[in-house]
C-alpha cells in the first residue's frame, strides 16, 4: 500500500466512521457502558475531523506550491 493511498484512506469519512463503529461494537462486546461508548465515539470524530483537515489543508499548499513552480517554470 503506497502513502498516497495510505493518506486517502486516513482522509476519508466513511474510513473513520467504520473505526468508530468496529471500537464501539468491541466496547460493546466487553461490557463497557454507553456514556464510556459515547465518549469513545466523540473522540475517534474529533480525531478523524482533525485528520481530514490536515490532509486536505495539505494538498491545498501542495497545489499552491505546484502553481508557483509553474509560473517560475515560465520565467525562463
Amino acid at each position: 500500500m503506497s502513502a498516497k493511498n495510505i493518506i486517502s484512506k486516513l482522509s476519508s469519512r466513511k474510513f473513520w466512521a467504520a473505526v468508530s463503529g468496529v471500537v464501539i461494537a468491541v466496547m460493546a462486546a466487553f461490557g463497557a457502558d454507553a456514556d464510556t461508548q459515547t465518549t469513545v465515539a466523540g473522540v475517534i470524530s474529533a480525531v478523524a475531523v482533525l485528520a481530514v483537515y490536515i490532509f486536505a489543508e495539505g494538498k491545498i499548499d501542495e497545489a499552491a506550491v505546484n502553481g508557483k513552480e509553474d509560473e517560475n517554470d515560465g520565467e525562463n
